[in-house]
């Protein structure tokens, strides 16, 4: 396929409010017009036949569309995890007809090399895990490795995920003939009718083990604390899900395991409020520093700047530090730190105090005149207050 991918939705032919049965049944129809069987050698169609697998498995999947929704194809990439199943690329024939053999099975079509005529044996999947993930500004703004400890299915080592006692073998299942599906033939008014089901007897998996192991009475899979490291990349935001492909709960008996879901939650920082990818500081100076201007020092991410009040300074003024903000997460810009200038105005004064204020009350040089550039200030300022 291209590197230049194409909009998922464009490859099934919907449109971005589609529903869940939408979906699915575009994802058919493009399965059944590109499949191999119907397109021998024909490696355009095969491409178009993964294409269509690697969007569905996106759409299908409410996290995954919403993250796709929001971000594009950057959302699928690594440092969110790859976005889990064949999102992340590099997937096989046998991957597609593994998850979604039942899509095309009721029309010839199966999985497995060769001829795939028939329907696929069921693959067990592990179900997913969703950790909040706390964050503190700093470790936002320049990204940071998670150490967390999980309690989740992994593969019994006693049986190494098979499920069978160290010896034993798996049988063919006697009910379904090892295909893992059932097929009865009913007679209806309209003829006779087939039905195709999963097998009852060994579940879809064509086989039975002929002796369960004792740690892991057959499942393959036990509960474990498990260490996983979480890479977060810079400028994730609150509510931000990662996806860890393979990370979640191991599957029974050697199937694919789930995801690992982060969801991100960002801690107050004492000073700085975030604003998108810019940061802001609130700074009051006093009455005389606005008139004569000063040297203040603010908080940033990486310690305190220097920056200089200049005479004269309105309150409502806004001084920036280029590059001082938040990266985009998987992006080229970096946001800035705002800083609004207040000045602070004393409750109560003393008798001292009084006195020179009094002095410059009468003063022509404090008789309020403003210009129309400060006339412009004030009423901007009045805009975003209301």
């Amino acid at each position: 396929m291209s590197s230049a991918k194409r909009d998922y939705y464009e490859i099934l032919g919907i449109a971005k409010n589609a529903t869940d049965d939408e979906i699915k049944k575009a994802y058919r129809q493009a399965a059944l017009k590109h499949h191999p069987d119907k397109n021998p050698g024909d490696k355009a169609a095969e491409d178009k036949f993964k294409e269509a697998a690697e969007a569905y498995d996106v759409l299908r999947d409410s996290e995954k569309r919403k993250r796709y929704d929001q971000f594009g194809h950057a959302g699928m990439g690594s440092g969110f995890g790859g976005g889990g199943g064949f999102s992340g690329g590099g997937f096989s024939m046998d991957d597609i007809f593994s998850s979604f053999g039942d899509i095309f099975g009721d029309f010839g079509f199966g999985g497995g090399g060769g001829s795939r005529g028939g329907r696929t044996k069921k693959v067990n999947r592990g179900t997913n895990l969703r950790v909040r993930v706390k964050l503190t500004l700093e470790e936002v703004v320049k990204g940071v490795e998670k150490k967390i400890k999980v309690n989740k299915y992994v593969e019994c080592k006693t049986c190494h995920g098979t499920g069978a006692k160290h010896g034993s073998a798996y049988n063919t299942c006697t009910t379904c003939k090892g295909s893992g599906y059932v097929t009865r033939i009913a007679n209806t008014m309209l003829g006779q009718m087939q039905t195709t089901s999963t097998c009852p007897h060994c579940g879809g998996e064509g086989k039975i083990i002929s002796e369960k192991c004792t740690t892991c009475f057959g499942n393959g899979i036990v509960k474990e604390e498990e260490v996983i490291s979480i890479n977060i990349p810079a400028g994730v935001t609150e509510g931000m899900q990662l996806s860890l492909n393979g990370k979640g709960n191991a599957a029974a008996r050697g199937g694919i395991p789930g995801d690992l879901i982060v969801v991100i939650e960002e801690e107050e920082h004492a000073d700085l409020q975030r604003d998108g990818i810019n940061l802001v500081y609130e700074h009051f100076i006093s009455f005389p520093d606005a008139v004569m201007g000063s040297t203040i020092e603010v908080p940033t991410i990486d310690g305190r700047a220097k920056i200089k009040i200049e005479p004269g300074t309105l309150p409502g003024k806004v001084l920036r530090l280029k590059g001082k903000g938040i990266p985009e997460v998987n992006g080229y810009n970096t946001g800035d730190l705002l800083i609004n200038i207040n000045v602070w105005v004393p409750k109560s004064v003393s008798k001292e105090e009084k006195i020179v204020l009094e002095k410059l009350k009468n003063s022509d040089n404090f008789k309020p005149n403003p210009t129309t550039k400060d006339k412009n200030i004030f009423s901007r300022m009045k805009d975003f207050f209301h």
